[in-house]
């Protein structure tokens, strides 16, 4: 079946383009043990952009992404955020991304295998339809979702769900981590017992909390600490006015505090975090892709003693100081992706957000005009908007509501 879509290649100059694609339709599995299943017809009805696209097409440039193409194809049709349409079944569906040969795809092993739609072996959304395993075609837990036309407020909504499911894991890691790493500590202190001290533990992992980097996955993250540990100390540290539209937007969700990054120096910036959070951070969570925060962090000690330092963002290197680092016992961990529960509890928090509000669209014309023009000048520009959607298909979308 020939579509029309957008890909990643290897070229130069072109590394992401709009046309004609052949689709593809291999046996996929969602989870080791489980049925390999080919995939189900789905068209595309409103898609995200992530930052993911934009390091792709890097690649591309590069001539980097040969190991991303599907087996037996020199491209990757993009796209892994977003609303798609079953025709057979009539009814919208979020797509779980991530699947595989693999008992957990939050923690492959060496001899297990995982594929990523739209990302990593598996083409995506930005295409008007594609197949997919359809123990990965989520259901949407409302009436609009069996209706022709899904409300737009509710589908940018829904947009988020990759993003914020990946949340969800980043909490559940840091639960599991900081109990773990500390629940002999708040025995000693208590005089307790381990069943009594990790619950304790787990909570003081969230007691000040510093989110260097203010994208939506800082200000998701910050959203989920704030719902389930109502007495944590949250701060922002982004390079944002204080009275943008983002930092009042996240901060309203959040109930959390600002520091801007636009100090002299790492160690003001660093006093400044301190100050904020009323102490040593015992959480830090970089998200900023700047590698001021290990610096910051360690260097200049905004991590305190027993802290967890999760690593998020993809490029900077982190390092630090192997004496205090270790006479401070901190944990560094990094991990990305979600479980289908992690999804689902993503989807069901979304319908009743504000998250609609933050989603600014491109036209489908000027997109596919010219797909890396448009990610250059408009999508991934200083000036872009928190997030940026395009509705793929009108005829699925109720643009008035």
């Amino acid at each position: 079946m020939i579509v029309k879509a957008t890909y990643f290649q290897n070229n130069k100059e072109h590394p992401l383009v709009y046309g004609d694609v052949e689709l593809i339709n291999p046996k996929r599995r969602r989870l080791r043990g489980e049925e390999e299943k080919e995939g189900v017809l789905a068209e595309s009805a409103l898609v995200g952009f992530c930052g993911t696209d934009n390091t792709l097409m890097h690649m591309g440039e590069a001539g980097l992404l040969t190991p991303k193409f599907p087996d037996g194809t020199n491209r990757l049709i993009n796209g892994h955020e977003g609303v798609v349409w079953v025709p057979g079944e009539q009814r919208f569906a979020i797509v779980l991304i991530r699947g595989g040969d693999s008992f957990d795809p939050t923690r492959y092993t060496e001899d297990e295998t995982y594929f990523e739609y739209g990302c990593d072996r598996a083409d995506g959304l930005f295409s008007d339809r594609n197949y997919y395993n359809h123990d990965m075609l989520l259901t949407i837990p409302s009436p609009e979702a069996n209706r022709p036309k899904l409300p737009l407020s509710l589908a940018k909504k829904l947009v988020f769900a990759d993003p914020y499911a990946c949340m969800i894991f980043q909490r559940e890691r840091m639960e599991d981590l900081g109990e773990a790493h500390n629940f002999r500590v708040v025995m000693a202190r208590r005089g307790c017992d381990e069943a009594q001290a990790r619950a304790p533990a787990r909570k003081e992992t969230f007691r000040r909390v510093c989110i260097f980097g203010l994208g939506t996955t800082g200000m998701f993250l910050g959203d989920l600490i704030r719902r389930k540990y109502p007495d944590a100390q949250i701060v922002f540290v982004a390079r944002s006015d204080a009275d943008s539209p983002k930092v009042k937007f996240a901060l309203e969700q959040t109930g959390a505090r600002y520091v801007r990054s636009d100090y002299a120096s790492n160690a003001e910036l660093a006093s400044a975090i301190i100050e904020a959070l009323g102490g040593r951070a015992t959480s830090f969570v970089g998200v900023s892709g700047s590698a001021v925060e290990h610096s910051v962090a360690f260097e200049h000690g905004v991590l305190g003693c027993n802290g967890l330092y999760n690593s998020f963002s993809l490029g900077p290197k982190v390092t630090f100081d192997t004496m205090p680092f270790g006479f401070q016992n901190q944990l560094i961990f990094g991990s990305i992706n979600f479980r289908r529960d992690h999804m689902e509890e993503a989807i069901r928090i979304l319908m009743e957000s504000r998250y609609d509000e933050i989603v600014e669209l491109i036209g489908k014309d000027e997109f596919t005009a010219d797909p890396k023009a448009a990610y250059e000048n408009r999508i991934y520009s200083k000036a872009a908007p928190l997030k940026t959607a395009v509705v793929w298909n009108e005829n699925y979308i109720d643009m008035t509501r």
